[in-house]
C-alpha cells in the first residue's frame, strides 16, 4: 500500500537504534516521521539528517518557546536540517521569532495551541481564564495573523478551526487513535476518519503503530481508513 503523506508516524523512542528499527519495520509504508524531545535529546537531529536525505519528510517536534532572539535562532537552525515542520507554543511573540528565523527557507513553522493532554480543569489550574475551545480559538487566530504555516490542535477543535480561519492555516492533530485503540495519556482523542472529516490536514500516529505487534500491517490500516474518509 503507498504510502499517506497525511500520516505522519511519531518516533517517540529512547535512542534512535529504537527508531531506526521502527522506520525500517514500516518501510514504504510511511513517508513522514515526527521527531520529538525525546529522541532529539538522544541523537535525533543527525538522524533526523539522515531520513531526510532518504526521501522521508520530517518534523520536528520541539515546542520551542523562549525569549525571541533564542527562538529565532534555534529555528534558523531546524531550518538549515531541511525539516518539513518545527513546533514552537503559539505565543504570538514566539511564533513571531520564529517565524523570523525561517524566512526564506522551506521550513514551515506549526504553533502548539493546547497539548491535548491538557482539559479544561489543567488550564485552569495553570492560570489561564479561557476554556481549551476558546483558547484554541485565539491562538488559531493570533497565528493566521502572523502567518505562521499551521496549527497543532487536537481534532476536536478541527471544525471550529477550520470555520474559522479556513484554509490560511494547516491543521495538524496528534491524539489519534484507531477506534479500538487505548487513549493513554491523551484526553482529547479521534479516530483518523473522524479527524480528517472535521477537517484536519495531518495526522500524528504513534503508539498505535510503533508499539503495534506489526508497525506496517498497523499503519496500512490507518492509510485505509484514511483512504474512505
Amino acid at each position: 500500500m503507498k504510502a499517506d503523506p497525511r500520516l505522519i508516524v511519531a518516533l517517540d523512542a529512547p535512542d534512535v537504534e529504537t527508531a531506526k528499527a521502527w522506520v525500517a519495520a514500516l518501510g514504504d509504508s510511511v513517508s513522514f516521521y515526527k521527531v520529538g524531545m525525546e529522541l532529539v535529546y538522544s541523537g535525533g537531529l543527525p538522524f533526523a539528517r539522515e531520513l531526510i536525505a532518504a526521501g522521508k519528510d520530517v518534523f520536528i517536534d520541539l515546542k520551542l518557546h523562549d525569549i525571541p532572539e533564542t527562538v529565532q535562532r534555534a529555528s534558523a537552525r531546524i531550518a538549515a536540517i531541511g525539516a518539513t515542520f518545527l513546533t514552537v507554543h503559539a505565543y504570538p511573540q514566539t511564533m513571531r521569532a520564529a517565524l523570523a528565523g525561517v524566512t526564506g527557507t522551506s521550513l514551515g513553522i506549526l504553533g502548539v495551541s493546547v497539548l491535548t493532554s491538557s482539559d479544561d480543569a489543567d488550564l485552569r489550574e495553570a492560570g489561564y481564564a479561557l476554556n481549551v475551545r476558546d483558547l484554541v480559538a485565539r491562538r488559531a487566530q493570533q497565528a493566521a495573523e502572523i502567518g505562521i504555516a499551521g496549527l497543532v490542535s487536537s481534532a476536536a477543535e478541527a471544525p471550529m478551526l477550520k470555520a474559522l480561519v479556513g484554509d490560511r492555516l494547516k491543521l495538524v492533530t496528534p491524539g489519534i487513535r484507531p477506534a479500538d485503540a487505548e487513549a493513554g495519556d491523551q484526553k482529547r482523542v479521534a479516530t483518523p476518519s473522524g479527524a480528517l472529516a472535521g477537517g484536519a490536514d495531518y495526522l500524528v500516529v504513534g503508539r498505535p503503530i510503533t508499539r503495534a505487534a506489526d508497525p506496517r500491517k498497523a499503519a496500512q490500516a490507518i492509510i485505509a481508513e484514511m483512504a474512505r474518509a
